[in-house]
């Protein structure tokens, strides 16, 4: 019997191996900034960061302000949660003069709530 800890930890050492096979490919300038990922199991953020200076352009998480309003219709509450959290970023994002970025998906899987942000994101007006 493996003990859980073990499971978790390599699971968390798994993601964090194929996040850096992703940035090895992945960098983000001043002209196209990189929209950066993370997913917690409740909550999901992202960041739009130029890796020449090293900042935070923008950056947002559902436990925000901005989001603190948002009711989800639908059952899937987490997934339209991410969907607006990424329309959002997207607009503050065009407020900065950025409208092209490369998507980091953090070594996470293209699917479900880092899917749904990614396309909130485009609907909220970046490219990539």
């Amino acid at each position: 019997m493996i003990k859980q800890s073990k499971i978790r930890s390599s699971r968390r050492l798994q993601r964090r191996r194929r996040h850096y096979r992703v940035r090895a490919k992945i960098r983000g300038s001043a002209e196209r900034p990189r929209l950066v990922v993370f997913r917690s199991l409740k909550n999901i953020e992202g960041q739009i960061v130029d890796d020449d200076a090293g900042r935070t352009v923008v950056g947002l998480s559902t436990l925000t302000a901005d989001m603190k309003g948002f009711k989800p219709e639908s059952k899937n509450r987490r997934v339209e949660q991410a969907f607006a959290a990424g329309k959002l970023l997207g607009e503050k994002a065009k407020e900065q003069g950025i409208s092209s970025v490369v998507f980091d998906r953090g070594g996470y899987k293209y699917h479900g709530r880092v899917k749904a942000f990614a396309e909130g994101a485009r609907k909220g007006g970046l490219e990539f």
